[in-house]
């Protein structure tokens, strides 16, 4: 299976920095760039950034991690994708959550009362179809006559998911392609592999064992109190430094554990003291963790 490490970007990479962190990226040869969805920060939407990002390069891919799609029509977000796909195929990686994981956010993507999971099923069938057939789909949500969504990617879009819950883990194995984790230790990542290849076996299908990836945080320095603060509000059962790498070496141990536990893919992503815009005079910013990342990541590549 193929191991690959990417670089994310957290809410204080800016538009002022981008273009300096893409050209840094292709030119070292790292294998992709992800965007979250920050909509009240300086990041960049991820979309924008996708497009921004592929048309500066010719071999860096590009992944969302993650956007919510309850909340946005899948005919419009399949447009996207297609359109970024037709630009620059084979370097698109779309990974979708159910909601956003930060609260004053969430009233931006409306769904009807209690039914988010519901709506987001029906919008993974619906997103998958118009990037595959001229079909019309009838649900309970949505209902699109002739869907015409063009060009369609050559190859299927892979479309992977986020969540940590067990009914994140079965909807994996029904409707998805693979499986993007965040804030879970190597025991509960290899649980959550588990869960989903079973999910998916029960639906006669089969994800494939190099689709299983992971967000991992990496600080230099310490933890700070903020942080540790922070990580406790999303993982209040489970010790900060167990979740956030303490330096490199640390992080190398834990990637280790993660390869064990089955999951090959790793979006790396600074936080703590530096910082990330660059503006630090010592050179500790966003450029400088890059060069370190590839110094330390791209040879454990395979």
């Amino acid at each position: 299976m193929k191991v690959r490490f990417g670089v994310g970007l957290g809410a204080d990479t800016g538009p002022e920095k981008l273009a300096e962190v893409v050209d840094q990226l292709e030119a070292l040869g790292i294998d992709s760039l992800w965007f979250s969805e920050l909509v009240y920060s300086e990041a960049v939407d991820p979309f924008i950034g996708m497009a921004y990002a592929l048309a500066r390069t010719h071999e860096l891919k590009v992944g969302t991690s993650v956007v919510v799609l309850p909340g946005r029509h899948p005919v419009l977000v399949a447009k996207q994708l297609a359109s970024l796909a037709a630009l620059a195929p084979r370097r698109v990686l779309p990974v979708f959550g159910l909601r956003s994981a930060i609260p004053a956010e969430r009233e931006i993507f409306p769904v009807p009362e209690g039914r988010r999971a519901a709506v987001f099923d029906e919008s993974l069938r619906l997103l998958r179809s118009s990037l595959e057939s001229d079909a019309s789909f009838s649900g309970e949500y949505f209902n699109v006559r002739s869907v015409a969504v063009a060009p369609r990617p050559v190859k299927p879009l892979d479309l992977w998911l986020g969540g940590s819950a067990p009914a994140a883990f079965q909807r994996i194995g029904r409707l998805a392609d693979g499986w993007l984790g965040s804030f879970l230790t190597p025991a509960e990542a290899r649980l959550g592999r588990i869960r989903i290849e079973e999910a998916a076996a029960e639906a006669g299908r089969v994800v494939e064992p190099d689709h299983f990836g992971i967000n991992l945080a990496v600080s230099e320095g310490g933890l700070p109190a903020e942080l540790i603060d922070a990580v406790r509000r999303r993982r209040p059962d489970v010790d900060p430094e167990e979740l956030v790498a303490d330096g490199w070496s640390q992080l190398h141990r834990r990637i280790d554990a993660y390869i064990d536990a089955g999951l090959t893919k790793f979006v790396i992503r600074p936080v703590g003291e530096d910082d990330v815009r660059g503006e630090r005079s010592d050179g500790k910013g966003i450029d400088g963790f890059i060069d370190r990342f590839a110094a330390e990541l791209l040879p454990r590549e395979n």
